[in-house]
């Protein structure tokens, strides 16, 4: 069957919304897919080839993207490509290979600075304030709170149909975390679905430059969820667990918090005391 030649741009138009449900992840992976398509090139192809493939993760590399960052848009080209693949719309498949990614240092909140900034952001809207306590107690991704529906959600636990993972989990709600969804007008489709992700971003960085955080590059959203994971580890809440509650798909993930519960190694000593007293 003669494969007539396509580009990323028409198959994302094709498959896009087969591969992707509507929130924050496709709009993310909308900006990817049409960024690596300005970067090929020759934008329309009928097979993409292993080198169509070094040459984007180079111009991708130039620009300054992390390994990271570059593993999240090659998932999201990967994933295209193979529905396209499956349909007949491309002849061959490269190979993706995983870029090494460094673990880096994982930044989160102390109490002084989450009171700080959440009372800051109160300042510029009593609903942002709300959903960022929601965030930090729940570890929720910022798009999982934003495609959370009422109908996901009971007196004292939420459910988080649409993952970064593709699988659903339920965590339960602190009293301040199900304080901040019950203030939330009922007549909407959920309790922050009115929040636009821009919007709640700027007010953010207004929030940490206010109070002296402005320089500090990993004081973003994100750093909500990485200050509810380290609380639960800090806490002597095991890993296995951490992870249940995260929603990782893999006990790699949630190891880059291990380091914090080095307390637990005190329990170590009296046994290597026991043995060089022994002696």
């Amino acid at each position: 069957m003669e494969v007539k030649e396509t580009s990323l741009r028409a198959m994302f138009g094709k498959y896009g919304d087969l591969l992707w449900l509507n929130g924050s992840h496709k709009y993310n992976v909308t900006n990817f897919i049409s960024e690596l398509h300005d970067l090929l090139d020759n934008p329309s192809f009928s097979s993409f080839s292993q080198e169509m493939l070094d040459q984007l993760i180079g111009k991708l590399r130039k620009r300054g993207n992390s390994n990271a960052t570059i593993n999240r848009k090659m998932a999201a080209l990967s994933k295209l490509l193979r529905k396209a693949y499956k349909m007949g719309d491309i002849h061959s498949l490269p190979e993706f290979k995983r870029q090494k990614e460094k673990a880096g240092r994982i930044r989160f909140l102390d109490g002084e600075e989450e009171i700080a900034l959440f009372n800051e952001i109160r300042s510029h809207s009593e609903l942002y304030h709300r959903f960022c306590i929601f965030l930090v107690d729940t570890g929720a991704r910022l798009s999982e709170g934003l495609d959370l529906r009422w109908g996901d959600i009971t007196e004292s636990r939420v459910t988080f149909w649409v993952t970064k993972s593709g699988r659903s989990r339920s965590v339960p709600l602190t009293h301040r975390a199900a304080k901040a969804i019950a203030a939330s007008d009922k007549r909407k489709p959920g309790p922050f679905s009115d929040i636009d992700q821009q919007r709640f971003r700027i007010a953010w960085h207004q929030a940490k430059d206010v109070i002296g955080l402005g320089d500090d590059k990993d004081v973003v959203p994100h750093i909500l969820r990485h200050t509810c994971a380290s609380r639960l580890v800090q806490g002597g809440i095991d890993i296995r667990r951490v992870q249940m509650w995260l929603g990782h798909q893999t006990l790699q993930m949630t190891m880059r918090y291990a380091h914090l519960a080095s307390h637990d190694l005190d329990m170590c000593v009296p046994i290597l005391e026991r043995a060089a007293s022994g002696k």
